[in-house]
């Protein structure tokens, strides 16, 4: 067993001629919340798209607990260990929202059903029925959404609706979460809830993080260590506080005076 959760090796990918991300090397040790920052356009959502098989590396390769993941689809890296959540919020809007956490159950062992008794209703499809809609309440309640549970997604606010997409992922019982700017569009006030949301699930879950943000304030208050990227490439990496001291950080967020 590998010593990291999640490393990536000389992980790149270009598009034509225009390098995404090229030599990202990412090394995340089990229960980090590791920080995968960077102006607009440094390739940050290019590498969630790496890791979780929406793009197929042109360069390099990664590794789950030493597995190695590279080649592998959305559904099977999925069920290696890897879940995301994304920048735009993706729930099913028009379904409740327990049901939005019995989608990620479904393809659990121990909810699976064979097609004859789901298509049959025979007892067993209403058991496995019975057992996810007990195991999404509880997620649910973690989460301060169960009286929520029967209304739909989209009459959710939105702060609550970053929640139910973090426990839909959740329900997949991933090794790995990775978490495409969960902060943008809150206020201050949510975005403290989400801190202590994320520091919630690094402990009680035994999950390990991986993040895009821009909030600085969330990076700092959560981020063990960061990573930040620049046009595609590594522009600084190791603890929070040294990496956002960097001058070459600094000057790539602020822009160069001279």
């Amino acid at each position: 067993m590998s010593e990291y959760v999640l490393e990536t090796k000389n992980l790149g990918i270009s598009f034509g001629g225009l390098k995404a991300a090229q030599d990202v090397n990412l090394k995340i040790k089990k229960n980090e919340i590791y920080g995968l920052i960077g102006p607009n356009g440094a390739g940050k959502t290019t590498v969630f798209n790496m890791l979780t098989g929406v793009y197929q590396p042109t360069t390099g390769t990664f590794y789950l607990n030493g597995e190695e993941l590279r080649g592998l689809s959305q559904e099977a890296i999925n069920h290696k260990g890897i879940a995301r959540t994304f920048q735009n919020i993706r729930l099913f809007n028009n379904m409740t929202v327990i049901r939005n956490v019995m989608v990620g159950l479904h393809n659990l062992p121990e909810f699976k059903c064979n097609p004859l008794t789901t298509v049959l209703r025979l007892p067993g499809y209403y058991r496995a029925e019975r057992a996810m809609r007990q195991e999404a309440k509880k997620l649910l309640e973690i989460f301060g959404l169960l009286e929520d549970r029967n209304n739909f997604a989209f009459n959710l606010p939105y702060g609550k609706q970053r929640k139910l997409e973090i426990a839909r992922a959740l329900a997949t019982r991933p090794k790995l979460l990775l978490l495409d700017e969960p902060a943008a569009g809150m206020n201050p006030h949510e975005t403290e809830e989400l801190m202590q949301t994320i520091r919630f699930i690094r402990d009680n879950f035994d999950m390990t993080v991986l993040l895009i943000e821009h909030d600085m304030s969330l990076v700092t208050g959560v981020c063990d260590n960061v990573t930040v990227l620049n046009f595609g490439t590594t522009l600084a990496e190791g603890k929070t506080e040294d990496a956002l001291s960097n001058p070459e950080v600094i000057r790539a967020y602020l822009g160069d005076d001279e």
